[in-house]
């Protein structure tokens, strides 16, 4: 990945009175159905063609092309953060953005509730979608095991996912995972990478022994999936690096997580898409960056519903009309990565990107889609290259050299 020198990047950066939105809409990309359009090409999205034809577009690669992203690289990419240097485990992210206040040696892991058969196969990663009360009901009987002097916590996240944090000493997160993000197998043996993860990795290992013997009664979430093993890093923020003020609109603690890890301040909102713009309208003063996320054209991809996929695309093009109506200085809409209906889970494809701004160079795109952003203006280019680019067309870049 051509990835941007941040070093450059702050030295550059300049304070303005200007504001720039960044709409990620998860799981944007796609690919064709039988009717030979793509999800996005099929919506009705009349607010983001406006903007393409106003502004200009292209391809953005998350990571690396032919590489399929997952959620945490992707969001850090689109923040100017190079993902394979700043690396962050799923774990962390999961227990930072509900809230729970990592120790210094804590491991934490993104957990699933998931179903297995009478012969310890997974048939279903994500147990039926069990609800948040079912979630939490089912954490609180896995939650305060101690195995080997090692206190194992539990915490609800949202739906069948959940957060486990192993607080001891002398625990390295350097382990396997359980889950093999695929059904038909059983739930891997968590195995050490290095000698000195030996103790983390049984550990792990009797935790999963355990929440099995717990959960055999509950169906359909009678048997838990690990991954994501990590301690909490540093990063430099977001306000040094640009000096910005920046702010996180997300429903999904997971994104509230990394919003937080490069030093966003979350704003508080409801579930819903109306909820997040209507947060982004009250609070549109009192910060110049905003960083708002969808999550659900991404469920619906992830379920192999084009049509849903479309509804959700639909309705965030709807939404958009309250951001455009506060006229923002430059206005990003894209994806963290392509999430097609027709292979139930992310892809390495690159995403659509529009940027709009009164100092954009316009090209010839008129509608938003995988097929008119390959001719765009942007050309394909990194993920890591978006920030500087709207930090550029909002005047927030100084020249570079004499």
């Amino acid at each position: 990945m051509d990835s941007v020198n941040l070093e450059l990047i702050e030295l550059i950066s300049t304070p303005s009175p200007t504001k720039i939105v960044l709409v990620v809409i998860d799981g944007l990309g796609g690919l064709p159905d039988k009717s030979g359009k793509t999800e996005l090409e099929t919506a009705r999205t009349p607010n983001m063609n406006s903007l393409a034809e106003k502004g200009v577009c292209g391809l953005i690669d998350p990571v690396s092309p032919g590489v399929t992203p997952g959620s945490s690289p992707a969001h850090l990419a689109l923040f100017g953060y190079n993902p394979i240097s700043f690396e962050v485990g799923r774990g962390v992210v999961e227990a930072v953005g509900i809230d729970f206040d990592l120790e210094g040696e804590d491991i934490a892991a993104r957990g699933n509730f998931c179903t297995v058969n009478k012969n310890g196969l997974v048939t279903d990663r994500r147990a039926g979608r069990i609800s948040t009360e079912e979630c939490t009901r089912l954490c609180k009987l896995l939650d305060g095991l101690v195995i080997d002097k090692v206190k194992i916590l539990v915490r609800p996240v949202r739906g069948h996912r959940l957060v486990a944090i192993f607080r001891g000493e002398g625990l390295l997160p350097d382990i396997s995972d359980s889950d093999l993000q695929h059904t038909g197998a059983a739930p891997r043996s968590i195995n050490a990478l290095c000698l000195e993860a030996s103790r983390m990795a049984s550990v792990a290992n009797q935790f999963m022994d355990k929440a099995k013997a717990v959960l055999a009664k509950h169906h359909p979430a009678n048997m838990v999936l690990l991954r994501g093993f990590s301690q909490r890093p540093h990063f430099p923020t977001m306000g040094e690096i640009y000096g910005l003020k920046p702010a996180a609109i997300a429903s999904y603690p997971m994104y509230r997580g990394i919003a937080k890890l490069v030093g966003m301040e979350v704003l508080k909102t409801g579930a819903t898409m109306e909820a997040e713009f209507n947060t982004l309208k009250q609070n549109y003063a009192g910060y110049d960056f905003f960083f708002l996320h969808i999550k659900e054209a991404d469920l619906a991809g992830e379920d192999g519903d084009f049509e849903g996929k479309v509804r959700v695309i639909e309705e965030a093009d709807r939404a958009l009309a309250t951001l455009i109506s506060l006229k923002p200085d430059v206005i990003v809409v894209t994806g963290d990565h392509s999430t097609p209906a027709t292979l139930k889970g992310h892809s390495w494809h690159p995403v659509p990107v529009l940027l709009s701004s009164k100092w954009c160079r316009p090209d010839k795109v008129r509608e938003f889609s995988e097929s008119t952003c390959v001719s765009g203006g942007l050309g394909r280019l990194p993920a890591t290259q978006v920030m500087p680019l709207a930090m550029a067309h909002a005047g927030k870049l100084t020249k570079f050299g004499a």
